[in-house]
């Protein structure tokens, strides 16, 4: 009997982990993370704000939910894409895992409770600005991938709100600090996307995703206009010093990063191989990290 109850415990436990991995999936647990990342940090950088963990937590936790809610949302519409590609095709609703509706409910649930945690313990705008975002990402974004390669464009958009978000819950105002963190995380966008769309090109045409600049695919002209973002990266990396945002440490470190984020950009180019995307790929990965941070470390007021 107890080797039968022990084994009904077990199996229970198995279901339990299984469910938790797949509502992970089910959001996107790493890019979610980059987001919100990217929203908190941008709230410490507004003036006269100190850390202060609860409001972290807090700013944090409806980030997640906003962001899981739109993900979500992202899965339950594109399952029958998903199961096309190779990289997609073990996400819980494409697989089967997980049913259209259940994706569905929870996605409404996390969507209207990180927009009330937003509004109760922050502020009515950044509430809004967040469910701005998430409609944005959820209802066109997500649509218009299938139709047009301006679905970048339009994505950069909810892909840059969360620093918006994050200043004007710290200020309540729409000033320009919190424009200009937009503004660098709206451009990064470009090259890190391109280079994600050129790594993984035969996955997304097999599903039907127009996602290069190019109709053609991988061509001289989706390299030129990574290169092109990547040099606008390096005037706006600058104002946030210009501004008083942060120190002239900081400057050197952001500049540094953009004039590497314009060298892969040339490379691929110049080389125009996968080898060479997948190089701006992960160089942009570490660029938001180190950039953010080095913008809060060297915290002008």
């Amino acid at each position: 009997m107890e080797k039968e109850v022990g084994g009904i415990r077990g199996s229970s436990s198995l279901i339990l982990a299984s469910k938790v991995k797949d509502y992970f999936q089910l959001i996107k647990f790493t890019l979610s993370f980059m987001v919100v990342f990217s929203c908190v940090v941008c709230y410490l950088l507004a003036p006269n704000v100190k850390f202060n963990l609860t409001a972290v937590l807090l700013l944090f936790t409806a980030g997640m939910l906003i962001t899981g809610s739109a993900n979500a949302i992202n899965q339950a519409v594109e399952k029958d894409t998903d199961a096309m590609m190779k990289r997609t095709a073990g996400r819980p609703v494409a697989s089967g895992r997980m049913s259209e509706q259940e994706a569905w409910v929870f996605a409404v649930i996390t969507g209207i409770a990180g927009v009330l945690i937003m509004w109760y313990w922050f502020n009515f705008a950044s509430a809004m600005i967040g469910l701005f975002s998430l409609f944005l990402y959820a209802f066109v974004y997500t649509p218009l991938k299938k139709i047009n390669s301006v679905s970048v464009l339009v994505g950069a958009f909810p892909g840059a709100l969360p620093c918006l978000i994050g200043w004007v819950a710290a200020t309540g105002e729409f000033s320009i600090g919190g424009w200009i963190l937009f503004g660098i995380q709206f451009l990064w966008q470009f090259p890190h996307f391109w280079a994600i769309a050129w790594v993984a090109h035969q996955d997304y045409s097999r599903a039907g995703f127009k996602l290069l600049p190019s109709d053609k695919g991988p061509t001289k002209f989706t390299a030129l206009q990574t290169v092109m973002y990547s040099v606008l990266m390096v005037p706006v990396g600058m104002l946030p010093y210009y501004f008083k945002i942060s120190g002239v440490i900081s400057l050197w470190i952001v500049l540094a990063c953009n004039l590497w984020m314009v060298f892969v950009s040339l490379r691929l180019f110049i080389k125009m191989d996968v080898g060479s995307a997948r190089r701006v790929m992960f160089s942009s990965y570490f660029y938001l990290m180190i950039v953010l941070l080095s913008l809060l470390f060297d915290k002008g007021r």
